[in-house]
């Protein structure tokens, strides 16, 4: 900021170095140094008035600062991010404190498996998926191609468009996702496998996606539950009320988000199933739901299974669901 006086010219009639006639009555007999002095002074002033300014505004002499500066003298680096506090500054008025970690990152720490069902290619193996293996309860096919729309798009494929896109939004949230395949494997995996996938990976929640392939007409999702299996490999006690909880939080996003009705052919409209035939279900040692999404063998639910905007609006209800369930 600059600083001017009430005149351009500092010996004007006002200027107040200037002595006035009462005490000089004789004008030319003033000495030859007084006007060097003015300039002298009318130069010094203004310049020491705004180091004087300046000092004061860095903290002047700090008060009750140390000798390595880290006093009120001190300031507060131009480096900081907007809207935190400097050091210290907490309980400074006018300041604002950084958001705590877990605000930005509620999942962080959390481990989710996405289980995108089935796989693109395993129409080219279909020898290897029927190899059966043992579910616990009885044996079953390793793998199974999936269904597909009347105009021919797999529910392999729509499982990893909607993996992918969950993915994001955990990850968004701060949480570790794995992918039980992300169409980089040759079949499979076998749904033995993918239930140790998500045990190793000591899970807080697997999601397993699909979609349903049922008669013209019958509509809508639904989640499926592990039931109480307690035979051969399996053991799903410990995981069946926790399995509920997610299943039931999932349900109740994914209806929300999407904006469809639970299935009108399965679950008598809670949209919630309980199965015990499934090895990706009774297998798992961590809270495990699968969701099917939609019948794509019904015209107006493949139209949606089918959209892109309503694939990510799938994602999302699944994805607010699994926070809500790890969030407590």
């Amino acid at each position: 900021m600059s600083y001017s006086g009430p005149h351009s010219d500092p010996f004007g009639p006002s200027d107040p170095f200037q002595p006035s006639d009462s005490f000089a009555p004789d004008r030319p007999r003033r000495s030859w140094l007084r006007r060097p002095l003015a300039v002298a002074l009318a130069a010094l002033v203004p310049g020491a008035l705004l180091g004087w300014l300046a000092y004061e505004a860095l903290g002047g002499s700090g008060g009750d600062g140390g000798a390595d500066g880290a006093g009120a003298g001190a300031g507060v680096s131009s480096s900081a991010a907007p809207g935190t506090a400097p050091a210290g500054g907490d309980d400074q008025p006018g300041t604002l404190s950084a958001p705590p970690s877990e605000a930005s990152a509620p999942l962080e720490g959390k481990v989710v498996v996405i289980d995108p069902g089935h796989n693109p290619a395993n129409v080219r193996h279909t020898a290897d998926i029927a190899r059966q293996v043992d579910i616990g309860t009885n044996r079953k096919e390793c793998d199974t191609t999936g269904t597909s729309t009347n105009s021919g798009y797999s529910e392999a494929e729509f499982t990893l468009d909607v993996a992918h896109r969950l993915r994001t939004l955990l990850q968004r949230q701060g949480a570790t996702v794995k992918l039980t395949q992300d169409g980089d494997r040759a079949f499979g995996p076998c749904v033995d496998e993918r239930a140790r996938i998500g045990n190793a990976a000591h899970a807080d929640a697997v999601v397993s996606i699909h979609a349903d392939g049922s008669a013209a007409g019958n509509r809508g999702f639904h989640v499926i539950l592990p039931a109480t299996v307690h035979a051969g490999a399996a053991d799903t006690r410990a995981v069946v009320g926790p399995s509920k909880d997610l299943g039931k939080l999932i349900k109740n996003d994914f209806a929300r988000s999407t904006g469809t009705s639970p299935s009108n052919y399965i679950g008598d409209g809670t949209g919630l199933v309980t199965r015990e035939d499934l090895g990706g279900l009774n297998l798992s040692t961590v809270p495990k739901v699968f969701i099917e999404c939609g019948n794509m063998r019904d015209s107006k639910d493949a139209a949606l299974l089918t959209s892109g905007a309503w694939r990510q609006k799938a994602a999302q209800g699944m994805s607010e669901g699994i926070v809500g369930f790890l969030r407590g």
